[in-house]
């Protein structure tokens, strides 16, 4: 149902704007070079559509690389559709590989938890099922105990109207979306969704963590 309403809402504002992504080549990408990178680490977030969620972390210092994927599943290699019927049990996920000399680990989840709502289960806006949940899928006991800590620090600081429902969950097998989810809102800005969902947030993440932007 959450794919189906996607789909009629992309649609819709295509119509009325003339904006499409079909038989659009990959034009850009925000990916640096990290082969000649050491100690680099990997985060993996699920905040609703991994299309938001990418834009936000290819622009934050330190980060090096995101991939749209899925994760937290019990399917082997899932497909949109089949993660999208919310019957495979995976999160859409952004998987970041990042400098943890430039950009910690705790500065990755203040991102997080200020460009979704941790406190709706299944749900980021529109987009409603458990691929759309709000998750962390810790890669090392310190990305598990901080994630605990900045949730219960964000919980008695009060700073959502209802408690915290995000997951903290063990990272298990990743797998990588198709090459069109990649670097969506790079190469698709006037794609409806794009415009009227991801653009708002990403305007809220670049006023708030302004110092913190690539340049």
């Amino acid at each position: 149902m959450a794919l189906f309403m996607k789909n009629i809402f992309s649609l819709v504002l295509i119509s009325l704007f003339f904006t499409t992504c079909n038989g659009q080549k990959k034009k850009k990408t925000a990916d640096m070079n990290v082969s000649n990178l050491d100690n680099t680490e990997i985060a993996t977030l699920g905040a609703g559509c991994f299309w938001c969620v990418e834009a936000v972390f290819q622009e934050l210092k330190g980060v090096y690389k995101v991939e749209s994927g899925y994760m937290g599943g019990t399917v082997d290699n899932p497909t949109y559709s089949a993660v999208c019927s919310g019957t495979t049990g995976h999160a859409e996920v952004a998987q970041i590989t990042y400098d943890p000399k430039v950009v910690s680990f705790k500065k990755i989840l203040s991102v997080f938890f200020t460009t979704h709502d941790p406190t709706t289960l299944n749900r980021q806006g529109a987009d409603v099922g458990s691929q759309y949940r709000s998750a962390i899928f810790y890669h090392s006991e310190n990305q598990k105990n901080t994630s605990k800590e900045v949730i219960e620090a964000l919980n008695q600081e009060k700073a959502y109207p209802s408690p915290i429902v995000t997951e903290i969950t063990k990272a298990s097998t990743y797998y990588p979306a198709d090459d069109y989810h990649q670097d969506y809102f790079i190469n698709n800005p006037n794609q409806g969704y794009c415009r009227y969902v991801i653009q708002p947030k990403m305007e809220k993440f670049r006023k708030v963590f302004k110092d913190d932007l690539k340049q």
